[in-house]
């Protein structure tokens, strides 16, 4: 099968494609206005990378640079060649579009498909797809996906709990693609209907479109009674499907037949060994239509360097640490959100919602970690309820050096969110 063979492609097979497909990029590239200025200002407008080893000689590409060409400085095509775009919402500023041809729709398609057969996903399941529609790229990027490996596919969108209910029991969907927050959120629904999350058809889950840790991973497994897989994916890469975990949920495959994959010093721009922790940059090597060459993607993580258990040798990345632009620095101290998700996590009386409010505490600056608690825990008793938010307090001292405060809130009481969870607030403004 197609799909099969190219998750089983050899190291030495990856090497030559990826190399083959650089080039061919680059050749494209230099037809957009962007990068016949930026290449050319390194002679690489019309001479071949000799090998890999030469990628780094090239320059970086950043979200400020699709923004200061939007909306057609990057296109490689013309017009007339493209069928679709997906943008940003632009609430801070200029979005970034990106632009496909139909190649790359029926790359991408392909792409997501592997994704999902690696995990188990087969032409006899029933696939809902509670993603969000529209210029946000998970909801068509999953969905053509799930269509080209020949799932019966319900675009449910995003929302509406109860109708998504009843659609997997009509339907006996046995996979579901959701944002973790908002699978977290729907279990409560059912619970509140008198029911259980795990007596539902669902087999299997594809998450991601939102940072979270593997013990929020944990909690939709138990949850559902599911196999939750991790994804990740950034529009500028075409959206879903740039890297996937296989059935170990050990780090997530890169298809490098697809993509080039580098992790850089985010100071310094230095390529960092497999192994070390640092910022994600990664070389669409099939569009068509709006090549990116060496985008920084801000996503923190590692390359794994032993090899994985499935015998997959398109190497794997570590769970998104975090991202660079999201570091908070409070009394000297870099914080990222990820690391305080991952204590409150482990922490069993902790409920599935929480805020991270930062405010000005005089001239310093300061967080408070609002946290639900379980039902269950949630008692009269004062002492037990001071004992559990010093041993958060600790937890957090711990991880983040630093000493948060923390306050109890009672299960249900902290907004929830039908789409991407907002879990940084930021409230110095009002403070200042």
């Amino acid at each position: 099968m197609v799909l099969e063979a190219a998750q089983r492609l050899t190291r030495d097979a990856i090497s030559q494609c990826q190399l083959a497909r650089f080039n061919t990029v680059l050749k494209r590239a230099v037809r957009s206005p962007f990068y016949a200025d930026r290449l050319g200002e390194v002679g690489a407008t019309d001479v071949p990378l000799p090998s890999l080893d030469h990628v780094n000689d090239l320059p970086f590409t950043t979200k400020d640079d699709l923004r200061a060409s939007y909306p057609h400085g990057m296109l490689a095509v013309p017009k007339e060649h493209l069928v679709r775009m997906h943008a940003s919402s632009g609430t801070t500023g200029t979005p970034t579009a990106i632009f496909h041809t139909q190649n790359d729709l029926n790359s991408w398609a392909e792409l997501m498909a592997r994704c999902m057969h690696m995990v188990g996903l087969r032409p006899s399941d029933v696939f809902i797809n509670m993603s969000g529609y529209g210029l946000f790229t998970g909801g068509l990027g999953i969905h053509n996906g799930a269509e080209r490996l020949g799932c019966l596919t319900i675009p449910s969108g995003a929302g509406n709990s109860r109708r998504q209910i009843k659609l997997i029991e009509d339907f006996q969907a046995t996979a579901v693609h959701i944002i973790p927050s908002y699978a977290l959120h729907l279990a409560s629904v059912i619970s509140d209907m008198g029911r259980n999350p795990a007596d539902l058809s669902l087999r299997i889950a594809l998450i991601g479109a939102e940072p979270h840790t593997d013990g929020i991973r944990r909690r939709i497994e138990e949850l559902y009674g599911v196999k939750a897989y991790n994804s990740y994916g950034l529009s500028e890469m075409n959206g879903p499907g740039v890297a996937f975990e296989c059935e170990y949920q050990d780090g997530l495959h890169v298809w490098e037949d697809a993509f080039y994959l580098e992790v850089i010093n985010p100071e310094t721009g230095e390529v960092l060994p497999d192994g070390e922790l640092g910022e994600l940059v990664l070389t669409s090597l099939c569009r068509e239509g709006m090549p990116i060459i060496r985008y920084r993607t801000r996503d923190l993580t590692r390359i794994l360097p032993e090899p994985c258990p499935c015998g997959r040798v398109h190497r794997r990345i570590e769970r998104i640490a975090g991202r660079s632009d999201d570091m908070m620095i409070v009394k000297g101290v870099n914080i990222y959100p990820m690391q305080i998700e991952r204590v409150l996590m482990q922490i069993g009386e902790v409920g599935d919602n929480y805020v991270i409010e930062r405010y000005r505490d005089g001239f310093m600056d300061n967080i408070r970690v609002r946290v639900e608690v379980r039902e269950e825990f949630f008692v009269e008793d004062m002492r037990a309820l001071t004992g559990l938010q010093k041993r958060i307090s600790s937890s957090l001292r711990d991880e983040i050096l630093i000493t948060p405060k923390v306050e109890l809130v009672e299960p249900k009481s902290l907004p929830k969110s039908e789409g991407k969870a907002h879990r940084v607030v930021d409230l110095r403004e009002d403070n200042a």
